[in-house]
């Protein structure tokens, strides 16, 4: 059995089982999210958040897969009776995408649907994440990399029914500098503004706010954006305050066994000391706040 702070995970991701009375959590391998070889995706399980069985595979690359690293950021999504992986990976001289993968269960394993990533080949990508609209159709929200356009960028794609291939051009929602909280960073002689991690949450007030993570004051941060619309072409307005700025990102929402909303994200940023958290949060009319 292990503790939430003996697992070294980035990027996490959990999906509550009521059926089970289990939480599942998927993630980056801290051990591997930086080096040259990735083994897969793996997933725990716990009854609590707090006491945690595992790792058991998910994912491990088939004979001759196009990508050997950067194995980032795995959501499991259900769609259309189906179970989904969407997840980031790359190859030496290929540029990263996010490709989905599909099970028969949530447990995997799962295998690619497509002959590489949904994502723009000529773009550097990553972190991308299911979005079903109000009549039905099927988006990828994805982040166009800082390291390719100097002020990264989210874009909506609108995927296919069987969510195999894009259906129509990547759309810019917004730009990380955008943020009022948001500071550029420089790294390996590049300089520019960071968007990671989006996450669409629907308020009960029928708002649609995305969270997403660049960088603050504080380090790795999470911000929240809203639809002036109410659906995913906005336009997207930035809450001037950030909703955690304590070094701590990538995250996601869900609502756990007692009714609760919880923020899973990882914290702190540097390796090799990242852990999952999970935050009691509140709803307002308008956005989320940390409890």
């Amino acid at each position: 059995m292990l503790k939430t702070s003996d697992i070294h995970l980035r990027d996490p991701f959990v999906l509550p089982v009521e059926a089970e009375r289990q939480y599942y959590l998927y993630g980056t391998a801290g051990a591997h999210a930086w080096t040259e070889s990735a083994a897969g995706f793996d997933y725990y399980t716990s009854p609590d958040l707090e006491r945690w069985q595992g790792p058991f595979p998910a994912f491990r690359p088939p004979a001759g897969f196009w990508a050997d690293r950067n194995f980032w950021a795995p959501e499991v999504h259900v769609y259309r009776g189906a179970w989904y992986l969407f997840a980031s990976f790359k190859a030496e001289g290929v540029r990263r995408g996010t490709q989905i993968l599909a099970a028969d269960g949530l447990q995997g394993p799962f295998v690619p649907i497509s002959d590489g990533p949904v994502t723009p080949r000529e773009w550097e990508c990553l972190d991308g994440t299911l979005f079903v609209d109000a009549h039905g159709g099927p988006w990828m929200v994805f982040c166009h990399e800082w390291v390719q356009v100097g002020d990264g960028e989210i874009c909506a794609l609108r995927l296919s029914d069987d969510l195999a291939s894009a259906s129509e051009e990547p759309r810019l929602l917004f730009r990380a500098s955008e943020a009022p909280w948001a500071q550029p960073i420089s790294s390996k002689g590049r300089h520019g503004y960071v968007t990671d991690g989006p996450w669409l949450h629907r308020l009960a007030s029928g708002a649609l706010i995305m969270l997403w993570s660049s960088f603050g004051a504080g380090g790795y941060t999470i911000g929240q954006a809203r639809s002036a619309s109410g659906d995913i072409s906005g336009p997207w307005q930035q809450l001037p305050e950030p909703l955690y700025a304590g070094d701590g990102g990538h995250c996601m929402v869900f609502r756990a066994f007692d009714g609760g909303l919880r923020l899973a994200f990882h914290r702190p940023n540097q390796s090799p000391h990242e852990r999952p958290q999970f935050v009691l949060l509140r709803e307002t009319a308008s956005s989320l706040e940390i409890a």
